[in-house]
């Protein structure tokens, strides 16, 4: 009986080992080294540890911004807490006012209840008692009113509060828009877009014209200053008036159609007219006198006292006053010469007394549908024709940018006139003191053709009538 299980006794070794094979978890080769010649890395048999997450810069950034929005939204509550903390302050101090007065009305009734006589009986008291009660009402009405119109304020700060962030959350993406904008735009070669500067006329006139002629020496007294024309009928482009003060027309009758018909009605003085156009009446100044009359004055140029460097708003309905500097306006003029032929004079002088002068047969404006659009016929003068070059052209100011140029010469030349590419006559631009001006740009009151670009005359005038004249 031994001897058999001594013989299954290996047997039931090799079964044991067998199920302890396949019952329990496999496991690795497992190597023993030297720890002094230990050099690589050791790999074992548990579960892999997780890495730790990367820091997403982009996710902090926004953090980062959500922080700095909740901190805004923040400081923007404490400032309307403190806002709501002073109404609601205001109002404490008038309740608190309201019971001290109270109290006080009380002590009132009862001291004049006490003093009053027995004799007037509890109907006297009541008489007594009723003013300080009415005043107590009146009173605390006041404090209602007083309250709710606090409520209505601090409800409309919160809104205007409201209000200003959206506006200013706008402005600042407008802003952020427009600097992209900026960048992304570039010139031709990479670099941003420039536009060339304005070309320039001569700075001498190609032909210098004095005052030595018959027609100059005729402007003679209508160009000298107002101080030498005491004896001597005043000019267009003399001061009409002294101090200042405007000019009264010369007689209460009117308004005229234009001031030929005033001057053929038999009005020989020159002064400011009341002129009927359409369905309005405007003031411009009459030349009753100066080669034959019936002039009306559009525009003047003497002090620099007006400034013609402005908007298509104010050129259109005219600006200024007739007895000084003025400009009468394009509608008003378009309205005056679509009556009929009128032919245009412009007057100059320089700051050394010389006068010139430049007639047009034929002047006229197109609609504002056509941005007044210059229409002007031949040329007869000495002061060399410096319009011409403008004719068909359409006004233009520096919020109305009508020219042939590439960028806006309204702005360049600081005025508004038929601008071209750019102007040979700038009679709306800066009035520079003394005649040579030094300037970035060709920006003064100047007639190309008298005394060049680069020269600010002194006294200009227009003035128009009818042609048959």
């Amino acid at each position: 009986m031994a001897a058999p299980r001594l013989r299954a006794l290996p047997l039931l070794l090799l079964l044991g080992a067998s199920w302890a094979q396949t019952a329990a978890p496999r496991c690795t080769y497992t190597f023993v080294l030297p720890a002094q010649k230990f050099t690589g890395a050791v790999c074992w048999s548990g579960a892999a540890r997780p890495a730790p997450e990367a820091v997403n810069a982009s996710e902090v950034a926004a953090l980062r911004m959500r922080v700095g929005q909740h901190e805004a939204l923040l400081r923007d509550l404490q400032r309307l807490a403190a806002a709501d903390g002073a109404v609601a302050g205001e109002v404490r101090a008038l309740r608190k006012e309201s019971r001290g007065l109270s109290a006080r009305l009380g002590q009132l009734r009862a001291q004049l209840q006490h003093e009053a006589e027995p004799s007037a009986g509890p109907s006297a008291g009541a008489e007594l008692g009723a003013e300080p009660a009415s005043a107590l009402a009146l009173l605390g009405e006041r404090v209602l009113n007083a309250t709710a119109e606090a409520q209505r304020a601090a409800a409309r700060f919160h809104q205007l509060d409201a209000k200003f962030q959206e506006l200013a959350q706008l402005v600042s993406q407008q802003g952020g828009l427009i600097a992209r904008l900026e960048r992304l735009c570039p010139g031709g070669a990479g670099e941003q877009q420039q536009v060339p500067p304005p070309p320039l006329v001569p700075v001498v006139p190609l032909t210098l014209v004095g005052s030595t002629s018959n027609a100059g020496r005729s402007l003679d007294t209508a160009l000298e200053s107002p101080r030498d024309q005491t004896l001597r009928q005043q000019g267009p482009l003399a001061s009409p008036s002294p101090a200042g003060r405007p000019a009264s027309p010369t007689k209460p009758a009117g308004p005229w159609q234009d001031c030929a018909e005033a001057h053929q009605a038999g009005h020989r003085q020159s002064g400011v007219y009341e002129l009927r156009l359409g369905r309005h009446v405007v003031s411009a100044w009459c030349e009753q006198q100066l080669e034959g009359g019936g002039w009306t004055v559009i525009q003047r140029r003497q002090d620099g006292s007006v400034n013609f460097f402005t908007t298509w708003q104010q050129y259109k309905v005219g600006f200024g006053r007739p007895d000084g500097e003025y400009w009468l306006g394009l509608e008003p003029v378009h309205q005056l010469t679509s009556r009929g032929d009128h032919e245009l004079l412009v007057l100059l002088e320089d700051w050394g007394g010389r006068g010139a002068r430049a007639l047009y047969d034929n002047f006229s404006l197109e609609p504002e549908s056509d941005h007044y659009r210059l229409r002007l016929g031949q040329y007869h003068g000495d002061a060399g024709d410096s319009l011409s070059w403008h004719n068909d052209k359409p006004f233009s100011t520096v919020d109305r940018d009508r020219d042939s140029y590439s960028g806006n010469c309204a702005l360049y030349q600081r005025g508004g006139w038929w601008y071209h590419a750019c102007a040979h006559s700038n009679l709306n631009g800066v009035w520079h003191r003394g005649g040579h001006y030094r300037s970035r740009y060709q920006d003064g009151v100047y007639w190309a053709e008298f005394r060049g670009g680069a020269y600010s005359l002194k006294k200009v005038a227009m003035l128009i009538r009818p042609a048959r004249l």
